[in-house]
This record gives structure tokens, C-alpha cells and sequence, in this order.
């Protein structure tokens, strides 16, 4: 079912999830340009106890938080021309070492995504104020 949430709506939901995910999580973030997801992932990475302010991996793909159960890996996929160019990431190590996962643009990295804990898609709706969003539990 999809919400329309505003923007402290859309972090209480974040917070709220990663306050509820178990060790291992793997959350996918999908969505157009602008939609939320680095804001979604921001405010999970919150409910995980991450202290400092994630930020958009987009440059360097991969950002390691330190959260109150262990690291949270969020990955931005957006800048991979091919998903082959996913394969120098170390998915067994990121999955092994990592309490959560947080995955934006995961289309462009289907294939060696670990299975899925969570699927969130966020999209622009007709109020600029407000973003659409469905959050699935279960795989993707």
C-alpha cells in the first residue's frame, strides 16, 4: 500500500525500520532521481544507532557506518554502467560483516544482491511536499 509521506514523515518511517531490523538485514532502495532514498537510508542508518549523518555514496559507492550492533554498508549503484562493474565489491564480506545492508538503485547490481530482507520504493507524487512510498518485508 502506498503512503504519501513528508519529509519528517519519511525519517520517523526510516528511523522506525532500522530500529526493527534484525542483524544481516539487506534493505533495497529503488526509486527516480530525488525521490528519498539517500534520505531513507539516512534515517535507517539512524534507527541502527549510527551517530554520524550518512551521506550519499554516490562517488565512492560504499559507506561504512559505525551503528550500535556493527557496520552498516550503504551502496549507490546509480554511477555503474554495467552490472559486471558490481563484482569488485565484496558482497560475501559486506553480507558476512555487515549488521544491515543499504542498497540504492539495486536494479543495476540484480544479480549479486544478497536476498532481500526488505524492498522500499519511493517515487515523486503530484504534491512536490510529499513522496510515495511502498516497503515490502520479505524478498524482492
Amino acid at each position: 500500500m502506498t503512503r504519501a509521506l513528508t519529509e519528517p514523515e519519511l525519517v520517523a518511517e526510516g528511523v522506525a525500520l532500522g530500529s526493527r531490523l534484525t542483524p544481516g538485514a539487506v534493505v533495497l532502495l529503488e526509486g527516480d532521481l530525488g525521490a528519498g532514498k539517500t534520505t531513507f537510508a539516512r534515517a535507517v542508518a539512524r534507527g541502527l544507532g549510527v551517530a554520524e549523518a550518512a551521506t550519499s555514496p554516490t562517488y565512492a559507492l560504499v559507506h561504512r557506518y559505525h551503528g550500535r550492533r556493527g557496520p552498516v554498508f550503504h551502496l549507490d549503484c546509480y554511477r555503474l554502467r554495467s552490472s559486471e562493474e558490481a563484482a569488485d565489491l565484496d558482497w560475501e564480506g559486506l553480507v558476512a560483516e555487515g549488521d544491515a545492508l543499504l542498497v540504492e538503485w539495486p536494479e543495476r547490481v540484480r544479480e549479486w544482491l544478497p536476498p532481500a530482507t526488505h524492498r522500499v520504493r519511493l517515487r515523486h507524487l503530484d504534491d512536490p511536499a510529499r513522496r510515495g512510498v511502498d516497503i515490502d518485508a520479505g524478498p524482492a
